[in-house]
């Protein structure tokens, strides 16, 4: 039925056309409808791609080709990961490496290229950029492995013979050096001029001016001592008023808590002047006592000092400034006004210091105008004085103090 009208319509339009325009007539059009409409669409075929060029190869005139005009493969049997032989085309992997090392040489050890900035002594407004060439360094083990190899083994041999000597109460460990050098010590018999010598009392009979020293050595002693005035810090055997000497009951009770040991030989860690109070450490470790003593530890000291007069600005900011001593220029961490007590009425200064010199407070307090009546130490690192510990009186410091210390046992 679409198809009749669809007819009628254009024979129709024809005719009308025809009358009315002298043109030519058109072409007559039919189409038809269907209930499904099939597109059939089809593309054109790629272009095929242009095929490479052989490369041309050159030949010498002897070397021989085969039938196609090849090269001559020359196959190389090697064993593979069955641990069958079988032949391939290349050569192995290790020949290439080989050859490749025998046409390159060694290798040369890797070079690192550190930048190091050179500052000008003017202020340092000048700065200039030096390329420094440092040959890289061979691997170290790890600090555990250190540590264990230290722990372990290097000490299993034995210590220095001052050393033990030392760690035993003889004297010191210079006047141990000392008696070995005059020939007062013998080890297994033998005179031992070498205070380097290494010994183990556990093993070696060693003997000191014709008494033997004992096997078993002290343990490691830690006392906090809250040190009177009028007491200086020397282990002399001729100060009678040695802090040392505030330990003879402690001493003398030591063979009743450890049986068969020597007593430890003890000496302070640092030093407070005769005229200076409080917090002193006690101890018979040598390592410990070089550690928290050293400057490089930076190990922080709190002081108070009670002084004469009125304190002023201008007198804090003296002290804040630094002063000079020993030719080295010392500056304070912290120097604080504390309120006024009701049963003091001297002004008191609360001093920060790390590094720890000769009257390294006293000079600070003497620089900006100001006298000292009594100076206390209260603290070291992170380790307080115990206030109600009386004067001349100490403790045994245990793990948690000795890491407020910043030292591990």
């Amino acid at each position: 039925m679409a198809t009749l009208s669809l007819q009628c319509f254009t024979k129709s339009a024809s005719h009308i056309l025809t009358l009315s325009l002298p043109f030519r007539a058109l072409p007559r059009l039919s189409c038809s409808f269907s209930s499904s409409l099939n597109f059939n669409i089809s593309f054109a075929p790629p272009k095929p791609k242009p095929k490479p060029k052989p490369i041309p190869q050159t030949q010498g005139p002897n070397d021989p080709e085969d039938a196609t005009g090849g090269q001559l493969l020359i196959p190389w049997i090697v064993r593979g990961e069955d641990g069958n032989l079988r032949l391939q085309s290349e050569p192995p992997p290790s020949l290439l490496a080989a050859i490749a090392t025998a046409q390159t040489g060694t290798k040369k050890e890797k070079k690192q290229t550190k930048t190091k900035t050179i500052h000008n002594n003017n202020n340092n407004k000048g700065q200039r950029e030096v390329k420094v060439r440092a040959v890289a360094a061979p691997p170290q083990h790890s600090k555990a492995a250190r540590r264990f190899y230290n722990q372990n083994i290097k000490d299993s041999s034995g210590a220095r013979l001052s050393k033990v000597l030392a760690a035993s109460g003889v004297a010191s460990r210079r006047s141990c050096e000392e008696l070995i050098f005059e020939g007062k010590v013998t080890v297994n018999g033998s005179v031992c001029k070498t205070p380097q010598t290494r010994v183990d009392p556990a093993k070696d009979v060693i003997y000191v001016n014709g008494s033997r020293l004992p096997k078993r050595q002290p343990q490691k002693v830690y006392l906090a001592l809250n040190k009177p005035k009028g007491y200086i810090c020397s282990s002399g055997e001729n100060e009678s008023k040695s802090v040392i000497s505030l330990f003879d009951d402690y001493l003398k009770n030591w063979g009743d808590k450890h049986p068969g040991v020597p007593a430890p030989r003890l000496f302070t860690v640092g030093r407070l002047d005769v005229a200076t109070t409080g917090l002193i450490i006690v101890t018979n470790d040598g390592d410990f006592a070089q550690k928290l003593s050293h400057p490089s530890f930076n190990l922080s000291k709190e002081y108070i000092a009670t002084v004469d007069g009125l304190v002023h600005k201008r007198h804090l900011i003296a002290i804040s400034e630094g002063t000079t001593i020993e030719g080295v220029h010392c500056v304070p961490d912290t120097v604080e006004l504390l309120p006024r007590q009701a049963d003091v009425q001297r002004a008191r200064l609360r001093i920060v210091v790390h590094e720890g010199r000769k009257h390294e407070v006293r000079e600070l307090v003497k620089s900006a105008g100001l006298e000292i009546h009594s100076l206390k130490r209260v603290r070291i690192g992170g380790f307080r004085l115990p206030p109600d510990l009386g004067l001349g009186k100490y403790i045994e410091l245990n793990p948690m103090n000795l890491n407020a210390l910043g030292w591990k046992s």
